[in-house]
């Protein structure tokens, strides 16, 4: 599992495994869940930043 945080775009990633990324779907907002081509979850990306907050 590896873990980078990017402060300038408020994102962390989460890498559960190296497969490639088949299909992402953003499961909640600002919640991306990336799985590879079987189905499994082999990554995960998150933010609390908001772009337009009006």
């Amino acid at each position: 599992m590896k873990v980078f945080y990017d402060p300038e775009v408020d994102v962390l990633r989460i890498l559960f495994s190296n497969s490639p990324v088949e299909e992402s779907d953003e499961d909640k907002p600002r919640v991306i869940i990336d799985y590879d081509v079987d189905g499994n979850i082999v990554g995960l990306e998150a933010s609390q930043r908001v772009e337009n907050p009006r």
